[in-house]
């Protein structure tokens, strides 16, 4: 899919174009290639002389090698992007490629991000984009705004880490945790983990990003300074992961100790079972014995009297581990 972006009234509109001749008819400073053809891929090059490279999306790329400047002027980032789904989170690789040099190419302040699937922050740019007279003034403001929103959803995202944690600490923390409850928990919590895992790589990411931004000067006096505060909100962010895995650590330790609790009254049954069964297994094992000169053998009320003082050696144990508070 291509999509292009103008500018008009400093707002932004989207254009999906169809072909060659629709591409030519707008003079954008943002072109979008979702899943590109290699028709769509043609297109770019033919009009903007600019060739995407094959391995723009490749996700075995050295971390070294995402961001660098070509000798014609081109300027190559490639960035990672959250997709906080609940049930497949994941990152999506996105290439930008950005001329601000070479005034021989019609490329020459247009952004070009090139990327397989939609990315929540780009929806949120655009629609803030819309809505925002002034917002974006060129290529530059794109993807500086890009990156802010990142930051954004990444801070959203781990807000409702928060409210989902403190639900969880509520179910443990009342103290009546059952295996059942503590295996939901123990999901859920690991879930959290994963996704606070994930911001936390996302945002170390843009903060690698948005630096080589700064790094080639690039950006007038205005977009440094907003570039020097989404990095202040990325420092805010890796404070609060941090917070978020202390908490969640806290919260496995928690459970897992309900469990253990749990797991320790079941031995305490066993062990509580064992020795109150002690005393009759010694009695049936004394009158199990073949000896002749038993006096009990020959009596009538033997056998009464024998289950008898089994039965009371049980009760008396019994009795006291209730006595003493150990079968609750």
């Amino acid at each position: 899919m291509l999509n292009i972006f103008t500018l008009a009234n400093g707002r932004l509109f989207q254009e999906e174009i169809e072909s060659l001749e629709e591409l030519s008819q707008f003079q954008p400073i943002w072109v979008d290639l979702e899943s590109p053809t290699v028709e769509e891929k043609r297109w770019v090059k033919q009009y903007y002389g600019l060739s995407i490279p094959e391995d723009a999306m490749d996700e075995d790329i050295e971390e070294s090698a995402r961001f660098y400047e070509e000798d014609n002027g081109e300027l190559h980032i490639r960035s990672d992007f959250l997709i906080a789904d609940d049930n497949d989170p994941r990152t999506v690789r996105v290439a930008f490629i950005l001329n601000q040099v070479n005034s021989e190419l019609k490329s020459k302040g247009v952004l070009f991000s090139i990327h397989d699937e939609d990315v929540p922050v780009f929806r949120l740019l655009r629609m803030r984009a819309r809505r925002a007279p002034g917002l974006i003034e060129d290529a530059k403001e794109v993807l500086l705004k890009l990156f802010d929103a990142d930051a954004e959803y990444s801070a959203d995202t781990l807000e409702g880490i928060y409210d989902n944690l403190e639900k969880v600490s509520t179910q443990v923390l009342s103290g009546d945790v059952t295996d059942a409850l503590a295996s939901v928990v123990l999901g859920s919590i690991a879930r959290h983990e994963d996704m606070n895992g994930r911001i936390r790589r996302n945002v170390m990411d843009t903060r690698r990003a948005v630096s080589f931004m700064m790094r080639s000067k690039m950006l007038n006096g205005e977009q440094f300074e907003e570039a020097r505060q989404i990095l202040r909100d990325i420092d805010s962010l890796d404070s609060h992961t941090a917070f978020l895995f202390d908490k969640i650590n806290f919260l496995m330790d928690a459970t897992v100790g309900f469990i253990n609790i749990n797991q320790n009254k079941i031995i305490k049954i066993f062990s509580v079972a064992s020795v109150a069964l002690l005393p009759p297994t010694l009695i049936a094992s004394i009158y199990g014995m073949n000896f002749k000169a038993m006096p009990e053998l020959d009596w009538s009320l033997g056998y009464p009297y024998a289950l008898a003082v089994m039965i009371a050696s049980a009760l008396v144990p019994m009795w006291y581990f209730r006595k003493r508070g150990w079968l609750k």
